[in-house]
């Protein structure tokens, strides 16, 4: 079946019209129009130009002046192999280039791979996984098939959900929260119109393109179907970020450094910030190659600023028990654990000498006493664990500590070496910036560090250690997460702990979270119990339904998993749910439900009066083959490939049509409208 995009049809009638000069039958002669375009042969622009079509997709005004885009006028016409499967100007190698070629060593390079200049709308339904011919829409040749594509659709089955139930959502504001049902890629240029330049962080868990999961779009082509599937996304994700936002984006090793790349090309490499390396296995991958390969117990989240002189990373701490962290990161390990004296008291405090001038004091505690942790254990008939646990303001260690407060202190106390000295000052920066602090210090002029500085209490009031988040986090736990959200999510299910870390990290109270890649909702629950705003996006039913279920208990309070406890989550808040309107769905319950030849004919009639078909489609040569079939199933087979089934959406420009109107109730009609022009 020949299958050519629309603009085609429209050259192809115009350079017709030339009697032969620029085509033979129906074969192009490229040259010949390529050389007149070259030359601005008026009477060729003139034929172009008063084509609609063509004019709203190779014109652009400069400075109040409409100008013909040549160039990609001819870009279009230069390749010759088009459509029957998939175009692209890209040759089919996946690598490096500069100024168009492949390269070995150079600082200005680009990811090329095939497909690269398409678009690909990568429905995540198992029906999709099943019609992997999918067409790649090129940018140049399908400007207007991918224009309609993307333009913002019509949201129905509007609910919001709350404490008291759920109710027909009329309207949405900034500070509601929001699930959508529908292809993420359609779905995001839908929240272009209302959230560009709004959201502050993106977390990503895209499928990981392992063969396991369902991303299995043009088998020939799999790595760059996956790139292009990530970059089309990436792009419109950028819109929609803060000047000061950043994203994070999870796999595992198999596509992370093509990934790298391509998150350069699209956000720059100097807006580059980290590698986080995430411990998630302690055995490694069932089914590793032994002796092939190393055991795999790690994903990677590569993290990318908007613009990286904005940002503003906030500390967060890893959380342990006092004495597991000693015992794990110490102990275990036969590593030296330093807080290991205790302070039993100072004694009297003799002033050395007060500088007026930097407003600085010196003293000095001739009495202080010291024992060490074992020694003051057994002597209180405890264990070292109940000493770290109950006086861990009296425990210290000593450092030394290079900086100018140190030099004064050595030239101010000279010759008081026995007990302890201090300093009283205000900072200038620190932790005690602009407060009035006492820092004391060794008889050998070591700087004195309480453990009680490093601990922090949970909500039960135990002693948790606190370590300032590096690029290994290899303390979450990945293991027995069913309970979380109380939704069964095997093997995707991402901890609500690590999306913590990531979340009060990059944001504050009130900031927008998205993640259109919504899976379990568990980033989601998590941005809900830290009083974030946020959207998530799925088109999958079972895990919508899943997702649903989970927000709700978070809503409710009856979710006690995950960081319930840890944030004292009670429950409250609300969020909306809608649905991106399905366009051919009908028509696809029609056909499967089809038992006769006849029956799938009266159908096809009246899809043609209605429905959208594959533009790739030649209907009058497709009706010729269907009328061949003598077997139902094939005809069904066929009639299914032509629709754009559930991946193309009614737009919201027709939601006044009275043939859309009549299906759109009132409720979702006001929903629509506060959505899109509040």
């Amino acid at each position: 079946m020949s299958v050519e995009p629309k603009v085609f049809d429209h050259v192809k009638k115009i350079l017709a019209s030339f009697n032969g000069k620029y085509m033979t039958g129906d074969v192009l002669k490229r040259t010949a129009i390529i050389e007149d375009l070259d030359k601005y042969d008026d009477q060729l622009m003139e034929a172009l130009l008063s084509d609609q079509l063509i004019h709203d997709t190779y014109t652009k005004k400069i400075a109040g002046v409409e100008v013909f885009e040549v160039n990609q006028f001819v870009s279009m016409l230069e390749f010759k192999d088009y459509w029957e499967d998939s175009y692209t100007k890209y040759s089919n190698k996946i690598g490096l280039t500069a100024g168009g070629k492949f390269i070995d060593e150079n600082e200005d390079v680009v990811l090329d791979f095939p497909y690269k200049d398409c678009v690909l709308k990568a429905g995540m339904t198992k029906e999709d996984a099943k019609d992997n011919d999918e067409p790649f829409l090129n940018e140049v040749i399908a400007k207007p098939e991918i224009d309609e594509m993307l333009e913002p659709k019509i949201f129905v089955n509007a609910k919001k959900y709350d404490k008291d139930g759920v109710h027909d959502a009329t309207g949405i504001d900034d500070n509601d929260n929001l699930i959508i049902k529908g292809n993420n890629l359609i779905a995001l240029y839908s929240l272009k119109e209302r959230y560009a330049g709004k959201v502050k962080l993106i977390y990503l868990d895209p499928p990981y393109n392992t063969g396991s999961d369902s991303f299995m779009y043009n088998d020939s082509f799999n790595h760059a179907s996956w790139l292009t599937f990530m970059k089309n996304r990436l792009e419109i994700a950028k819109e929609l970020l803060t000047d000061d936002g950043l994203i994070w984006v999870q796999t595992d090793d198999g596509e992370m450094r093509y990934l790298g790349v391509l998150l350069d090309q699209v956000f720059g490499r100097n807006n580059f910030i980290n590698v986080v390396t995430v411990k998630t296995k302690i055995g490694g991958v069932s089914g590793s190659s032994e002796g092939k390969s190393l055991k795999d117990t790690t994903e990677f989240i590569q993290v990318y600023a908007k613009d990286k002189e904005q940002i503003d990373l906030k500390t967060v701490f890893a959380l342990t028990p006092v004495w597991d962290y000693i015992q794990n990161e110490y102990i275990n390990v036969g590593k030296s654990w330093k807080y290991t004296t205790v302070l039993l008291k100072l004694g009297e405090k003799k002033l050395i000498k007060f500088n007026e001038k930097d407003d600085r004091a010196y003293y000095y505690y001739p009495n202080a006493e010291t024992c060490s942790v074992k020694q003051y254990a057994k002597e209180h008939d405890m264990t070292e664990e109940d000493v770290y646990n109950t006086i861990p303001d009296k425990i210290i260690q000593s450092t030394n500590a290079q900086s100018s407060v140190r030099q004064a202190i050595v030239k101010e106390t000279a010759g008081f070496d026995e007990g302890f000295v201090s300093i009283v000052y205000v900072p200038i920066k620190g932790k005690n910036k602009n407060k009035r602090t006492e820092i004391l210090y060794t008889p050998t002029k070591r700087m004195v560090m309480f453990l009680s500085d490093m601990l922090t209490k949970d909500k039960g009031g135990n002693l948790l250690y606190k370590e300032k988040l590096t690029t290994l986090w290899d303390n979450i736990q990945y293991n027995n997460l069913a309970k979380e959200g109380l939704v069964d999510f095997p093997s995707g299910k991402k901890p609500e702990k690590l999306l913590q870390n990531i979340v009060e990290m990059c944001t504050d109270e009130n900031d927008l979270v998205l993640d259109f890649f919504g899976g379990s909702g568990s980033t989601a629950a998590t941005a809900h119990k830290l009083h974030r705003k946020y959207i998530t996006v799925d088109q999958i039913n079972s895990q919508v339904t899943k997702m649903l279920e989970r927000l709700n208990r978070v809503v409710t309070g009856e979710d006690i998993y995950g960081i319930s406890k840890d944030v004292n989550w009670q429950g409250g808040g609300s969020f909306v749910y809608a649905e991106l309107m399905e366009k051919n769905g009908g028509y696809v319950k029609d056909v499967m439900s089809a038992k006769k030849m006849s029956e799938l004919f009266d159908v096809f009639e009246r899809m043609k009066d209605t429905t959208d078909f594959d533009f790739r489609v030649d209907l009058e040569k497709f009706q010729q083959e269907l009328h061949g079939f003598s077997d139902v199933d094939e005809a069904r087979k066929e009639l299914l490939r032509i629709l754009d089934k559930n991946q193309l959406y009614y737009n919201y420009a027709n939601i006044d049509d009275s043939n859309v109107r009549d299906l759109v109730d009132d409720a979702d009609y006001k929903f629509n409208k506060s959505f899109y022009e509040d």
